[in-house]
């Protein structure tokens, strides 16, 4: 599949304001391997490739096991996420795939069990950022397989 244009290049404006976000949401405190599972997730359930391939490359490189990459997409099924992932990874379905449900009461419910309102609301921004990354990736036609995790020594 070929690259369909550069949409950092045609809008860098826009392009830096997701960028900012992202940032945001990466110091906004909540743990590092939860968001990469968040946007490992989102990504799988919108077939997106790229961001598959990046946010996968990030968990590995920040010391996720691959068993839980691997099993990421059966959570539900699985011994190796914890009660606060488990309640992220339902709210990242819910809100993902918005037209089941509209985010059940349930699933709020859950997740708010384990998050405080300032980190359910972290979260969702979170969630709608992969979600919205997703969409240009995938729109745009990024091309998987060449993107590289930063270093440890790089951060």
């Amino acid at each position: 599949m070929e690259e369909r244009l550069n949409y950092a290049k045609a809008f860098p404006e826009g392009i830096h304001a997701m960028q900012v976000m992202e940032r945001a949401i990466h110091a906004s405190g909540l743990e590092g391997p939860l968001l990469d599972l968040v946007k490992i997730r989102a990504s799988q359930m919108n077939g997106c490739a790229f961001c598959i391939d990046m946010h996968t490359k990030d968990a590995r490189a920040a010391g996720e096991t691959e068993q839980r990459i691997y099993a990421l997409s059966a959570w539900r099924e699985g011994p190796f996420f914890t009660p606060r992932e488990r309640a992220a990874l339902a709210w990242t379905e819910a809100l993902t795939n918005i037209q089941q449900g509209h985010a059940p009461d349930a699933v709020f419910e859950e997740a708010r069990r384990e998050f405080t309102e300032a980190e359910l609301v972290r979260l969702t921004l979170a969630v709608t950022q992969i979600n919205s990354w997703n969409r240009i990736a995938i729109g745009f036609r990024a091309e998987p397989g060449k993107y590289q995790p930063k270093s440890a020594a790089a951060d």
